[in-house]
This record gives C-alpha cells, sequence and structure tokens, in this order.
C-alpha cells in the first residue's frame, strides 16, 4: 500500500476533503492505467491520466454546482450540487494521494483543468453553508423542547420548594453575596407555582371558563354533598368551592355555624366551610365528654364565657381560668380570684369589664376584672337570685318579692333609682337589646303570669306575657334573643319562645321536656340550636327550633350524683355544662 505525501493531509483539511488509503491499482503493480471507468482514474502516475481526470472531476463539480445534473467518472465518488454535500466517495478520495502529489507538482495543468481541488473545497463549502442552515434549524427545535423541559422542572420544583431551596442553597452556598438573590428567586418560584396551581384548569368543561360570579352562582344552588364532591376535581375548583360566599347558605340553614337570625356572622375569623362541618357532628351528637373541674363539695355553679376565658362560680368567689388552645381543657391555676360576699354567689354577669356579682347574702357586688377594685352594697332583704348588667344600668331581682334599677356609674354605686313590688319571688331577670325595658320571670304563686315586662326609666309594668300558666309555673331562666324575641323555661317542662310583634297573650312556639323534668337552664346560638338542662341526671338536651322532638339528650351523671344542670355555655365548637361536683365539656370539634 502506498502511503500519502506529507503534505497530502494539510491541503485536503484546507478543502474540506477526507484522505484515505489509497486503493489497491486494479492492473497490477506497473502503474499503468486502466480504461476510463472501469477501474478509477488516474491509479498509476501518468501525468496525461491525472490531467484527464482531474478535467473530468472539475467540469463534474461546475456541473453539481449548478444543481442541474450529476457526474460521474469511473465508479468514482458521487455527489449532489443541489445540497453541496459530497457523496460516499468523492473524486478526490478515487484519485487518491498520487493525484494531490500530482497537482502539487503540475500547477500549470492543474490550472489548465479548471483547478479541481479549489472548486471542489468552494462546492463544499457552499454545501456547508446549507447543511449549517438546516442544522440551525435543528437546534432551535432542539432548544425549545430542552426549554419546555425545564419549564416543566421548574413547576415540579415550585411545588417542593424545601427541595429547590436546599438545592439552591447547596449550589450557591459558598459564592458570597448570592443568599439574598437565592432566597428572592425562590419567592418568586413559590408565588408563581402558587398561581399556577391556583389557575383555571386549561382544559375540561366549558362551564369551568364562565365568569367567577356567573359560576358562583350556579354553584350556590349546590347542595353540601355535591360541593364536597366537586372540591376533589382539581385544586382549582378545591380553593374555589372553599369561599364563603358558597357557604353561607348552607351555614346559616345548619344547627351552631355562627350565624344569627337575622344573617349576621358572629365569627368572621373561621372559615365558614370549617364550621359547617363540624356543625354536622351538632346534628348527629357526636361529641367526646370530658370533666374540666371538679369541687369536692355541693354547689350551685353559675358561669360566662369571654374570649379564651371561663368565669365560673365557687361557693362565695368568682374565679377566672384560661382555656387552653384546644378549648376542651383549661389551666389549672386560676388567672384570678374575685371575692367580696359572705355567702354563695347565686348570679353574675360580666359587663363594660366588670363583674357584678348577686349574693345570697342579699348584697350586689362590682369588681373590676384586671384591677383588684371591688365594691359591694346591700341591695335586698333576702338573697339576690338574679342580675342583669346593660348600658351602664343593673336590675337585680331578690327572694324578697321586689325587683330593682342600679347605676353602674362609680360615683353613684348603690344608689338605687327603681323599686318593683312583683308580688312573687323573682327567680330571673333580663334587659332588653333596646335600654328601654326588661323582663322578670317570676314564681308564679301570687300573680298569673309569671313574665312581665316592665319600663326601665319610670319602672312601671308595661306588659305580661301569657295568661295559661297553672299555678307554680315559675319561670327559672329567661333571654333577650332579639328586642323582639325572648325565650323562657321552668318548672312547667316548658321551653316557650315568644314574638312582641305578634301576640303577647300566647307564646309562637314551645318545646317540652319529655321526662317532664324541671328546666333550670337554657342556651341558643340565635338561630336554630337549641340546649336545655334538666333538674335530673344532668341531662343535656340538644333541640332543633325547626322540629318538635328533642334531637340528642346526654347525661352527665349517673344515678348516685344525680345533679341538676345550673348552668350552659355553647361556643360552635364546645358546649359546657356546670353540675353541683363537675364542671362538663362537651367537644363536637373532635368527637
Amino acid at each position: 500500500m502506498v502511503s500519502p505525501p506529507p503534505g497530502a493531509a494539510a491541503v485536503a483539511a484546507r478543502a474540506g476533503l477526507r484522505v484515505g488509503p489509497a486503493p489497491p491499482p486494479l492492473m497490477g503493480s506497473q502503474g499503468l492505467s486502466g480504461p476510463p471507468g472501469n477501474g478509477g482514474p488516474g491509479e498509476g502516475e501518468g501525468g496525461e491520466a491525472r490531467k484527464l481526470q482531474e478535467g473530468r472531476v472539475a467540469r463534474g463539480k461546475r456541473r453539481k454546482g449548478k444543481g442541474k445534473g450529476k457526474a460521474r467518472a469511473g465508479q468514482g465518488g458521487r455527489g449532489s450540487g443541489a445540497e453541496g454535500k459530497p457523496g460516499p466517495q468523492t473524486a478526490k478520495e478515487a484519485a487518491g494521494p498520487e493525484a494531490e502529489a500530482g497537482a502539487r507538482a503540475c500547477p500549470r495543468e492543474e490550472a489548465e483543468g479548471g483547478g479541481s481541488v479549489e472548486d471542489g473545497a468552494r462546492g463544499i463549502i457552499k454545501g456547508d453553508e446549507g447543511s449549517a442552515g438546516a442544522g440551525k434549524e435543528a437546534q432551535g427545535r432542539e432548544y425549545r423542547k430542552k426549554e419546555a423541559w425545564r419549564v416543566r422542572a421548574r413547576r415540579r420544583e415550585g411545588a417542593r420548594p424545601g427541595r429547590a431551596q436546599r438545592r439552591g442553597g447547596q449550589a450557591w452556598a459558598d459564592i458570597p453575596g448570592t443568599g439574598v438573590t437565592m432566597a428572592a428567586a425562590a419567592g418568586e418560584e413559590e408565588e408563581e407555582a402558587a398561581r399556577e396551581s391556583a389557575a383555571r384548569p386549561a382544559a375540561g368543561p366549558a362551564l369551568w371558563r364562565l365568569p367567577e360570579e356567573l359560576l358562583l352562582l350556579i354553584c350556590s344552588y349546590l347542595d353540601m354533598r355535591a360541593l364536597g364532591r366537586l372540591a376533589q376535581v382539581c385544586r382549582w375548583l378545591r380553593r374555589f368551592t372553599s369561599c364563603d360566599l358558597l357557604w353561607r347558605r348552607i351555614a346559616r340553614a345548619s344547627l351552631n355555624s355562627g350565624f344569627t337570625r337575622l344573617g349576621t356572622d358572629l365569627m368572621t375569623s373561621v372559615p365558614v366551610k370549617e364550621r359547617v362541618k363540624v356543625s354536622q357532628n351538632w346534628r348527629l351528637g357526636r361529641c367526646r365528654e370530658a370533666i374540666l373541674l371538679k369541687w369536692r363539695c355541693s354547689q350551685m355553679p353559675w358561669m360566662q364565657l369571654e374570649g379564651d376565658s371561663l368565669y365560673i362560680s365557687q361557693a362565695n368567689f368568682v374565679l377566672a381560668y384560661q382555656f387552653r388552645p384546644d378549648g376542651a381543657s383549661l389551666n389549672r391555676r386560676p388567672l384570678g380570684v374575685f371575692a367580696g360576699h359572705d355567702e354563695d354567689v347565686c348570679h353574675f354577669v360580666l359587663a363594660n369589664s366588670h363583674i357584678i356579682s348577686a349574693g345570697g347574702d342579699g348584697k350586689i357586688g362590682v369588681h373590676k376584672i384586671h384591677s383588684t377594685f371591688t365594691v359591694k352594697y346591700s341591695a335586698h332583704e333576702q338573697e339576690v337570685n338574679c342580675v342583669d348588667c346593660k348600658g351602664g344600668i343593673i336590675v337585680s331581682g331578690s327572694r324578697d318579692r321586689t325587683a330593682k334599677v342600679w347605676p353602674l356609674a362609680s360615683g353613684r354605686l348603690g344608689q338605687c333609682l327603681h323599686t318593683i313590688q312583683t308580688e312573687d319571688r323573682v327567680w330571673s331577670i333580663a334587659i332588653s337589646p333596646l335600654l328601654s325595658s326588661f323582663v322578670t320571670g317570676t314564681a308564679c304563686c301570687g300573680h298569673f303570669s309569671p313574665l312581665r315586662i316592665w319600663d326601665l326609666n319610670s319602672g312601671q309594668l308595661m306588659t305580661h306575657l301569657g295568661s295559661d300558666f297553672p299555678p307554680g309555673a315559675g319561670v327559672l331562666d329567661v333571654m333577650y334573643e332579639s328586642p323582639f324575641t325572648l325565650l323562657s323555661c321552668g318548672y312547667d317542662t316548658y321551653v316557650r319562645y315568644w314574638d312582641l310583634r305578634t301576640s303577647v297573650r300566647k307564646c309562637v312556639m314551645e318545646w317540652e321536656e319529655p321526662h317532664d323534668s324541671t328546666l333550670y337552664c337554657l342556651q341558643t346560638d340565635g338561630n336554630h340550636l337549641l340546649a336545655t338542662g334538666s333538674s335530673y341526671y344532668g341531662v343535656v338536651r340538644l333541640w332543633d327550633r325547626r322540629q318538635r322532638a328533642c334531637l340528642h339528650a346526654f347525661p352527665l351523671t349517673s344515678t348516685p350524683l344525680s345533679s341538676p344542670v345550673y348552668c350552659l355555655r355553647l361556643t360552635t365548637k364546645h358546649l359546657y355544662a356546670a353540675l353541683s361536683y363537675n364542671l362538663h365539656v362537651l367537644d363536637f370539634q373532635n368527637p
């Protein structure tokens, strides 16, 4: 095999051709040239053969550059003038290294033959330019694919911000001045991922592409179960169906969801959807019972709730406790202790950062919650059974068959404004939200009606409620639900709902205790739920005011420890019941 001359590789590299070993001669080792077209041109060292072959190659290159034909010299290389690319075997390769040496030795002959090497190089360069255009287009497509892959990767990393942040911290932790930049970039990626997850789905039914206001109107006709199923379709619908506007109608029809009968939202800080979930536990009676406090001796406790604090009377004290975050347990150490009575505290209320207490010693005590200020004064000749305070006015009712009106102003404490003879022992009292009147609940022994309404400014009788009470049907608890509606319960085992706008002679609705037990107390959510405390076995009953029958009953004591329920308080998640020996809680949030 003949090796190429030393300069052949450099010339071929400048021309863009590939130099390889020469093919074996077809006619032996004598260097004779075979017929043109059979064994390839110029296999030997003859100048004429090389000249003829180079001329053919030059003419073929020119024809190829015009893109109108194909050249063929023997069985040499093929090329495409349209693409400007060499074929599988180019003419230079067919000529071999000896032809390259001959071209260097005879420049004049090469010039006469048309300069095949330079022409071939120019043709190849043109072909490379065409190939470069196609290559750029292919590179663009590849770049777009990679960019789309990077976007998808960023979205996946955005859904896992902790992982992306860890990667960024590992990659850039050693470079000074990049911490803030990386943190900002991570924050932007998290926000972008959140926006993308909250965006509407690009594909799906045309219903989701409607304006949001119209979609809210359509979904407002769905019930609770349908909204819950709709929230499982995708993330955007889960966010959309959590809107409070969709759940307000359902919440107003639910039990103890934080909405009053007039539609006022009492708990705007809690999502309406979460309140509806808890209200289903109230409807089904699912709860967990626990004991918050215990006493060694029997008592008649009263309690009030304010924020995260619980105020409860024990003997002649009023103690303040703080709830733990779950709302179903208390800190054992009280926040404050308010004393001042010589006998047990029968009743107390919270008003204007004050505790107004009524004691069995016939005195009224006024305590400031956030200080040690305490004032007590003699109010009645016998024990004070009930007290209420609104708008700077105190009203009290006593066993001595009188009701009195007092000012709360510090300079006038203990000065009685009005003394009202009720002809009966007063068990309960409440001031109207309009601050124009108050109602008293008496023992119904000296008067035919236990419920009477008095003018707050003059102390005169305005009206009495009902006319068919049996003797002894005393009212133990009464409360205003609105300026024109109130609820009452007592010895006659009934809960009555009164509407002063319709009639004062007959109640609008009534619910009877199934076991004919005296009802000591009641509490309402202001809408549909009603809770009552019975006199035996500590039974707490839940009522749906749209139904006549009792919804659920919870006996909180056994037979040996039978006790009345003296006081009830409730929130949207818990119900608290004060009995003779214990303070119970029913947890409806975590049943």
